[in-house]
């Protein structure tokens, strides 16, 4: 199983900014799919997950009303829209999924490799 990420890069304040993730491999069941980003200095922290079940989504209050999460089942993938970003929102995101590959009987936590978000003020 990999996540394969796209997206980020240098953006000024005020800008927006698009992630997508997509899970490949042997899938049986995807429960989550989500963002955490790292700033230096600062411990990982959830940006925004999504159920695939029932679209029921997660976000962090920072967040709120500006970054919008999204899937696809069918593909297996995440979107981050990112509107009216901050420099506080500069880090490294992660995309970040709990599945149950056909490997296993129970659902496993993956990480993908992680994307540069840098906000300019």
């Amino acid at each position: 199983v990999q996540l394969v990420e796209s997206g980020g890069g240098l953006v000024q304040a005020g800008g927006s900014l698009r992630l997508s993730c997509t899970a490949s491999g042997s899938i049986i069941n995807v429960v989550t799919m989500g963002w955490y980003r790292q700033a230096p200095g600062k411990q990982r922290e959830l940006v925004a997950r999504i159920f695939f079940s029932d679209g029921r989504t997660d976000s962090a209050d920072s967040v709120e009303g500006r970054f919008t999460i999204s899937r696809d089942n069918a593909q297996k993938t995440v979107n981050l829209q990112m509107n009216s970003l901050k420099p506080e929102d500069t880090a490294v995101y992660y995309c970040a999924a709990t599945l149950t590959p056909r490997s296993a009987d129970w659902a496993v936590n993956y990480w993908g490799q992680g994307t540069q978000v840098t906000v300019s003020p």
